[in-house]
């Protein structure tokens, strides 16, 4: 995994994995923005003391599992727009290779001696401080100034999914609208009852709704959305004007995701998230360890 310097560029150390290129275009290329200064209020349960990118689940911070989802799909640039203890994510990273390695310490030997290399992943990773109070809108645009290829990704650090990428990237490109979000299926927070003849026939805990639409995130966007549709302000939130006025514009596409996404909202969410993990039923883990 390389870091690249505050100059931005592509990474030094080459991929051994062979580029993935869908509809012409070479994804590892391409970067990936992930929103990464929430504070996880709600989370406190499960976390007082870490940003909530690096909530775990099965051990592992969401954001890690975001970053597996996107690399799964052949992408390897990344950008985290931080705010909130960003010391503790670039830290995250920074002792990535020693925390999940095996190594040796010699008394001759200033760096460690790394046995294996199952470890090392070949993302490139750019840490920008975009503030600490900072809306999401901002954050996109603090980070712009990274983002130097004609298309980028834009997710949020607490919403995976099973995400068919590259139909993502098909659509956007297809459409030659300036953005596409990926909608889901909001889940009720209700358990639902299917009743007959005044008893109820069928319980379903916690179901997706098969009708209506919100947004899901992992979205693809052209570089010039941020440039036309992100003004200069601290307050302003992506799902606000920016969004609102693309979809006036008619330029915003549709991605309809019908598996599985789940928002890390609440601790439930987490303590269902890790549950799923533990069980091997994570739907969303479509990378291969």
């Amino acid at each position: 995994m390389t870091s690249p310097a505050a100059s931005g560029g592509h990474p030094s150390t080459p991929s051994t994995t062979p580029p993935t290129i869908v509809a012409g275009l070479d994804l590892s290329t391409v970067p990936v923005v992930i929103l990464c200064g929430g504070m996880g209020t709600r989370l406190r349960e499960a976390s007082e003391s870490l940003p909530k990118p690096l909530v775990d689940i099965g051990g592992r911070p969401i954001l890690w599992h975001v970053m597996k989802t996107y690399r799964n799909a052949g992408f390897r640039r990344f950008v985290l727009a931080l705010g909130y203890k960003s010391d503790l994510i670039k830290r995250h990273f920074l002792d990535y290779r020693e925390n999940a390695s095996d190594f040796t310490l010699t008394p001759d030997a200033i760096d460690p001696q790394y046995h294996g290399s199952r470890s090392m992943e070949d993302w490139e990773v750019t840490f920008v401080e975009t503030g600490l109070k900072t809306a999401t809108a901002e954050r996109i645009r603090r980070v712009s100034k990274y983002l130097d290829e004609e298309h980028f990704m834009l997710t949020y650090g607490d919403g995976i999914g099973d995400i068919d990428l590259h139909q993502v990237v098909r659509t956007h490109l297809s459409t030659g609208r300036v953005g596409t979000v990926t909608a889901v299926h909001p889940a009720s927070r209700y358990g639902e009852m299917h009743v007959s003849d005044g008893q109820v026939v069928e319980f379903n805990e916690k179901p997706t709704l098969a009708t209506g639409w919100v947004n899901g995130g992992f979205f693809m966007f052209r570089r010039d959305f941020v440039d036309k549709y992100i003004d200069e302000d601290p307050d302003m939130m992506l799902e606000q004007r920016p969004l609102q006025q693309l979809a006036r514009d008619g330029e915003l596409s549709l991605h309809e995701h019908e598996g599985f996404w789940m928002g890390m909202d609440t601790y439930r969410d987490w303590m269902e998230l890790n549950g799923l993990w533990d069980s091997g039923n994570a739907a969303w883990k479509v990378w291969n360890d």
